[in-house]
């Protein structure tokens, strides 16, 4: 069922312990055989690729040598804004042996949850495509760390909100990890590598592990990456980055690692709700649900309970039963909601075009 070769937007997330070392350095022989990897696929594919790449806080643990990453928060910082450094004279050297130069984009939560930003972006990356430079994305640590709500958690689900936010046609998560097992491989010799994932179940999710390390990812926050691919319909593998020649063979449909076949492909704008941050709440009746899933619109009759303060065109969730079962633009704001609900006679609350389904 693999027909990854025609993918023309490629996202590749490379992981800490694959980017360093035991001693925590940078492993340039890695950085320099898949930038000549990726130059190949530019190449002989015509493909665009976007790097999102880990390891500026442990390459600064390296520098300063701590013994391990830091708990503090403006040592945290300080460590990532030193490992940065490191981490893209790193790339940029590796990169410029095969003719390619890069860009270095770092980022924070607010570029995607604003509207506007995430068209900057968006546009700053297509015109890097157009100048044949790689884009290497991280998040920015130093500011982002800050606050844990603020902050993309791991850049696991960094890639992939990346991947969904420039409508990738692939995204591959790099790491030590040969993909997802069956059970846990460390404690299970004949623990198997699921192949191809069509439906994250409650099994799949079973077999998640724990983070560790100097990274912050996990098979969970793998997990958590391939479901945010789904809802936007990219498909993700989760491959072993020291496989020699990793990544023409996952594009040729060599069966490695664990590919996650994404249910259907969503339209920008909405693809921009699913991810905004929601403002509040809207608690519906039992007959809404229904009504949405038909393509009807929202009226405030329909609205029970109004959650949150938020203005006019803000994102919300929409909840029944205490399960939020989509998002949408408000047409009003909160205090007016609050005014108008259970009330007919209104226009409405939010339109079909404005709202997505989960």
């Amino acid at each position: 069922m693999r027909t990854l070769q025609n993918s023309r937007i490629i996202v590749v997330k490379i992981g800490t312990s694959t980017i360093t070392k035991e001693d925590g350095s940078a492993d340039l022989d890695f950085l320099r055989d898949i930038s000549k990897q990726i130059a190949d696929l530019k190449d002989k594919k015509k493909c665009n690729v976007v790097i999102v790449t880990s390891g500026a806080i442990g390459l600064g643990v390296k520098e300063l040598a701590l013994k391990q990453k830091p708990r503090d928060i403006a040592l945290r910082q300080a460590t990532a804004s030193i490992g940065q450094t490191i981490l893209m004279q790193s790339w940029r050297d590796a990169f410029s042996e095969e003719n390619i130069k890069v860009a270095q984009l770092l980022l924070t939560y607010d570029t995607f949850t604003d509207r506007q930003s995430y068209l900057n972006l968006k546009n700053a990356l297509t015109q890097l495509f157009v100048l044949d430079v790689v884009p290497i994305i991280n998040e920015n640590d130093s500011i982002s760390i800050a606050e844990i709500d603020a902050s993309f958690g791991d850049n696991d689900r960094l890639s992939a909100i990346v991947a969904s936010k420039i409508e990738a046609d692939l995204l591959i998560l790099l790491s030590t990890i040969s993909g997802l097992y069956d059970k846990n491989p460390k404690e299970h010799k004949n623990a198997k590598i699921i192949s191809e994932v069509t439906s994250i179940t409650d099994q799949i999710l079973a077999a998640a592990g724990k983070s560790s390390g100097l990274g912050s990812g996990g098979m969970k926050t793998k997990l958590d990456a391939a479901k945010l691919c789904n809802n936007a319909g990219t498909v993700m593998v989760i491959a072993n980055g020291k496989e020699k020649n990793i990544l023409p063979r996952i594009l040729s449909n060599e069966e490695l690692g664990t590919i996650f076949y994404p249910s259907k492909k969503i339209p920008d704008k909405k693809r921009w709700i699913m991810f905004a941050p929601a403002a509040g709440k809207l608690i519906v009746d039992d007959c809404v649900q229904d009504l949405l899933n038909s393509g009807k619109n929202l009226l405030p009759a329909g609205i029970n309970t109004v959650v949150g303060d938020f203005n006019k065109n803000d994102v919300v969730d929409l909840v029944y039963k205490d399960k939020t079962f989509a998002k949408a633009i408000v047409d009003y704001d909160s205090a007016t909601l609050n005014k108008i609900k259970k009330q007919s006679g209104h226009k409405n609350a939010v339109k079909r075009e404005n709202l997505v389904i989960l």
